[in-house]
């Protein structure tokens, strides 16, 4: 009878371990860093890249998307070169403005939806644009776009109505990082 007592405990304690090693797999995160070292990003894995060719005369090069997804959340990340002498690069406050609420409002009414941040922002001394949208259930959308000399990045993630789901969302957001300089 101890014998088998002691099999069950062993059986559950593996059976936990199994749980918690699973649990622990489906909650892992890696850095994304660029070819080039431009730049790195945590996001959970695993990360799908891609390219999307956009004929944007400004443009000189495809854009590259980076998604993963965790507990129903989506997690968007994408960069995209300018050539040096677009005009755009010149005023990238009001570039990083245009981009960063874009289509906004029409997906997400203000009369349905609290932004709960809607601000310029400064990343490593490169402008950018910080633009947190909320339902009345507190699920939302956090938004980031930034000008950093040529590249234009954006992220955005989704998260639920609870901490675990924000939390993930601000750890990704406060994960980015630029090496270039001014």
């Amino acid at each position: 009878m101890l014998g088998f007592c002691r099999h069950i405990m062993t059986s559950l304690l593996l059976l936990a371990g199994i749980i918690v090693s699973s649990s622990a797999a489906a909650q892992t995160w890696t850095d994304v860093v660029a070819p080039d070292l431009r730049f790195k990003i945590e996001m959970p894995a695993p990360v799908d890249r891609g390219t999307v060719n956009e004929k944007e005369s400004s443009y000189i090069g495809p854009r590259t998307v980076y998604q993963a997804a965790l507990n129903a959340q989506n997690f968007d990340f994408d960069h995209i070169d300018y050539r040096a002498d677009f005009a755009g690069l010149q005023n990238s406050k009001d570039m990083v403005l245009d981009l960063g609420r874009g289509a906004v409002e029409k997906a997400f009414p203000k009369d349905k939806f609290k932004y709960v941040r809607d601000e310029a922002v400064v990343l490593e001394g490169w402008d950018g644009y910080a633009l947190d949208v909320e339902s009345e259930k507190g699920d939302g959308v956090m938004m980031r776009t930034y000008v950093v000399k040529n590249r234009l990045y954006r992220l955005l993630v989704s998260y639920a109505a609870d901490e675990a789901s924000k939390s993930a969302a601000k750890r990704f957001i406060d994960s980015f990082k630029v090496a270039d300089t001014h």
